[in-house]
């Protein structure tokens, strides 16, 4: 019997720094998390004394800004020597050989693929032929499973490859090839990396991108970690998932229309994280929070954001180890605006109310210098305010909260707000 472990896209001290600086107190977990999850991993192999480990690429997030990365990795490895656990690795686009200027020497249990062409690993007491390449160069766009050496007979065949397969959202394209490319190679398993949600392409052989080791932002929820295989003679007998993330990445809406005032909204909150801090067991919660449902504090909620973002913090700090990334507030009024009034602020309500409903005055307003203005800040800023892309459905979104703000602050805001 023998066993090992398949991990891709741990990206090694990956900056996070768009968080960092939001997170207040929870910065240094937040940060710290993509090494913690690798020493999980280390951990979790010589736990299980698995035979080997492969890495599908992109084990580092870029070059290093300083050798403490490298330093973090080599301690992992001596880890794994010292309990006879070899490790076999492939570079992915963001650690290919061209993009990493530092270089340490690694214990002799780490293999690590060349770039110049697909070849063949075998080692002493080890039944396993690995079959592998590199990225050389971050822009790797050849289908490279077409040149990958034919199976050894009599040894089990793993092929390992960073690639994006028949493409995936939000990823980029690199090393593409199709379900059938992998197959008519004959290997018995491939150790795929690149896409960061775990995902099984096919059984027989088995394909598998294990998915990455521990989710970086909002867009990647959900239990993160390796997958353990277990294999008698040539034959793969199970292929399991691995929980090893060490913070938990969830979006979470609150359906708030039957809050009538900020500390029901702050309850109903709390409930809901309740159950995701349990989904997460004893890990840190990060959570991109969306309040729902046609509210009787809609404009309460949009008109002091302070509030509102305040009042969710708290439900948090109630709830367990949560920190919010971000509140979206997506009520709705549920009493239908009534005629403005003739005044100024009457005036200014029927401008927004004409910019909202005509398709033709917001395509004017996207023109206007405010989208020039916009592409001037930072991505990491504009991500985290929704503003990646200027859209008409986010300008309408905006021109909606605009109103809501104004009729908060001049019609519905109680005395010292």
């Amino acid at each position: 019997m023998l066993r090992f472990l398949h991990a891709a896209d741990i990206h090694l001290d990956s900056p996070l720094a768009g968080l960092a600086a939001r997170a207040g107190d929870h910065a240094t977990t937040l940060v710290g998390a993509t090494r913690r999850a690798f020493e999980a991993l280390i951990a979790y192999a010589i736990e299980q004394t698995v035979d080997f480990v492969i890495i599908a690429g992109d084990l580092y997030d870029g070059d290093w800004r300083d050798f403490a990365t490298g330093l973090a990795f080599v301690a992992g490895m001596a880890r794994l020597e010292r309990a006879n656990i070899r490790v076999v690795m492939v570079r992915g686009n963001h650690d290919a050989e061209n993009q990493m200027t530092r270089r340490l020497t690694l214990p002799p249990n780490v293999s690590v693929f060349e770039s110049r062409k697909a070849h063949t690993l075998v080692f002493e007491g080890l039944p396993v032929a690995f079959h592998g390449r590199s990225f050389g160069n971050r822009r790797e766009i050849e289908n490279l499973a077409l040149d990958y050496p034919p199976p050894r007979a009599g040894m089990l065949n793993i092929g390992v490859l960073h690639s994006s397969a028949t493409g995936r959202p939000h990823h980029d394209t690199y090393a593409p090839c199709s379900v059938e490319d992998l197959v008519a190679r004959g290997y018995d398993y491939w150790a795929l990396g690149h896409v960061h949600k775990r995902e099984v392409l096919c059984r027989e052989p088995w394909i598998v991108f294990p998915g990455n080791l521990q989710g970086r932002d909002v867009n990647e929820t959900g239990a993160k970690g390796a997958t353990l295989v277990t294999v008698d003679g040539q034959r793969i007998v199970a292929v399991e998932p691995v929980v090893l993330d060490v913070v938990r990445w969830a979006r979470c809406a609150v359906d708030v229309s039957a809050c009538p005032d900020l500390e029901s909204l702050g309850e109903a909150v709390r409930t809901a994280l309740a159950g995701e801090v349990e989904a997460a067991g004893d890990r840190t919660l990060a959570v991109r929070l969306t309040l729902t449902g046609a509210s009787p504090i809609h404009r309460r909620l949009i008109g002091d954001a302070d509030s509102t973002e305040a009042e969710c913090a708290a439900a948090a700090l109630r709830a367990g180890d949560v920190w919010i990334e971000r509140v979206v507030v997506a009520t709705t009024d549920p009493e239908p605006p009534g005629p403005a009034s003739s005044d100024a602020l009457g005036a200014l309500i029927q401008a927004l109310d004409a910019l909202h409903a005509t398709p033709e005055h917001r395509e004017s307003l996207l023109k206007s210098p405010l989208a020039p203005l916009l592409d001037k800040l930072p991505l990491e800023i504009r991500q985290a305010a929704g503003l990646a892309e200027l859209t008409d459905g986010v300008l309408a979104g905006i021109l909606a909260d605009a109103r809501a703000i104004l009729l908060d602050r001049l019609l519905d805001a109680p005395e010292g707000r």
